[in-house]
């Protein structure tokens, strides 16, 4: 019998011996994607009453949809932004400066999981989702204010700007599916945090093309004229860029507050309140935690350095940007693909497989040296990866003894491991040097992954029960 079940018993104080009398039907509703999550009270429990189908469970995921696409998509288009700083903007300061920009504002989002999940299950979810949205747009206004050479500005509105709007938005628009679903709750989470990889294509190309080229003016950047094509197009100086971008998220938030909804009735007055520190005596959960941590100072190599290696190697810089892009969309692709697996055969089950073809695969830019190669690791990477962090969020989930209690759990492990996403690129940078020693950051990265396969086959053995809310 597993830790969720005596947990259960004892708050319902129900025996052994009544449990064994309980038929399998009224069993059944203790469960939530195979997760023993809700408490038992009796031999017929009341349903959860969370829906599976429907309009508004199903405009829901599109408006969480929209929000991560809007959020996190605009985020992972930092890579035009180094290239632009690196160049011009901020071309007083060294590459590895500029890197903290984008290493703090991915951090933030995870950091401040823990208080954004605590006020996601206190039942402010629209609270959390409008007031991040206004932070968010605001700071990209106050970023195209930025002057150049300006390291404060920037750093202020676009590091902890950015990073605070998207830490308010981020846990609630993953999790706010357990509100409307039960069997395929992790499916409708796959499908939500998928718009965060079509962002991260549309964004970076939309930026990249319209940013003015690396001509300095005085120490302004003035409108001039890039070649794109056969054609000549008149570009924007940098305010303008960004503000434009500005008011695209702002209509896409727009667009997905109004959608989503919440439905704390369904989860909030049917299960104990959270108790954070719980969550630290709970092996199998603070394992998943460490494997967090230890994960991400690896896992987005590729994302970060994978177009300079391929230019470094001599492939074509245009393919070389757009590499992202593939990468990116299939990650869409894996996102969708594998929760809904997840929903057959649990998020935990996956992760085994998943993690080691994402360590492959970053091994595999070793054999990067044509443009054939480069689109295989991009469509691997990106398939796989994108199914990795989709799972590793439906898992938190899963480890959740009740819905009420999602939010908290999920929120504490991002903030835990977000001190990796902090000090990936640095630490990569470094171990990478001015000399390009590229086998030290590739093997740092794909060791970092699979120490994540032998801590989830150290959580499979020691904490059993971990797959028992599976079964």
């Amino acid at each position: 019998m597993g830790i969720t079940e005596k947990v259960a018993f004892e708050k319902s104080n129900l025996t052994a011996d009544f449990r064994s009398n309980t038929p399998r039907d009224s069993m059944e509703d203790t469960v939530m994607d195979g997760t023993r999550s809700a408490v038992v009270t009796g031999p017929d429990p009341p349903k959860a009453g969370v829906m599976d189908t429907g309009a508004k469970a199903w405009m829901t995921v599109a408006g969480a949809w929209f929000i991560l696409f809007a959020t996190f998509g605009y985020l992972y288009s930092f890579g035009v932004y180094q290239d632009f700083y690196t160049r011009n903007y901020l071309s007083n300061y060294t590459p590895s400066e500029i890197a903290w920009i984008g290493s703090f504002q991915i951090m933030m989002p995870f950091a401040m999981g823990v208080i954004s999940g605590k006020l996601f299950d206190a039942g402010y979810f629209h609270a959390l989702e409008i007031t991040g949205s206004i932070i968010f747009v605001f700071s990209l206004f106050m970023l195209s204010l930025a002057q150049p050479q300006k390291y404060y500005q920037i750093f202020l509105s676009q590091a902890v700007g950015l990073g605070i709007g998207l830490g308010l938005t981020f846990v609630p628009a993953a999790s706010i599916a357990v509100h409307h679903f039960k069997r395929r709750k992790a499916l409708a989470t796959g499908v939500a945090l998928s718009g965060s990889s079509l962002g991260a294509v549309v964004f970076p190309i939309l930026i990249k093309w319209v940013f003015p080229s690396a001509n300095k003016v005085s120490g302004r950047l003035a409108d001039h004229y890039i070649h794109f094509g056969s054609n000549l197009i008149k570009t924007h100086s940098f305010g303008t860029t960004v503000r434009a971008s500005g008011y695209l998220v702002l209509g896409f938030l727009v667009i997905g507050n109004l959608l989503v909804r919440s439905a704390y009735e369904n989860v909030q007055s049917k299960g104990p309140k959270p108790d954070i520190k719980r969550f630290f005596v709970d092996p199998p959960y603070m394992w998943t935690v460490l494997a967090a941590l230890i994960s991400t100072f690896g896992f987005y190599f590729p994302l970060i350095y994978l177009q300079l290696y391929a230019i470094k190697h001599g492939i074509d810089p245009n393919l070389s940007f757009y590499s992202i892009a593939i990468l990116n969309s299939f990650s869409a692709l894996g996102r969708v693909g594998a929760n809904h697996m997840a929903d057959i055969y649990g998020p935990i089950n996956l992760l085994t497989p998943c993690t080691l073809i994402t360590a492959a695969s970053i091994f595999s830019v070793f054999g990067v040296q044509g443009h054939g190669s480069l689109i295989a690791v991009s469509i691997i990477y990106g398939l796989f990866s994108g199914a990795w962090l989709s799972l590793s969020v439906a898992s938190l989930n899963s480890l959740a003894r009740h819905p009420s209690e999602t939010g908290a759990r999920t929120g504490l492990a991002l903030a835990l491991g977000s001190f990796g996403s902090l000090g990936s690129a640095p630490v990569q940078g470094a171990l990478l040097t001015d000399d390009f020693h590229w086998n030290r950051p590739i093997i740092f990265s794909g060791a970092c992954i699979l120490h994540l396969y032998t801590i989830k086959t150290r959580t499979g053995a020691d904490g059993g029960h971990v797959f028992d809310r599976f079964s």
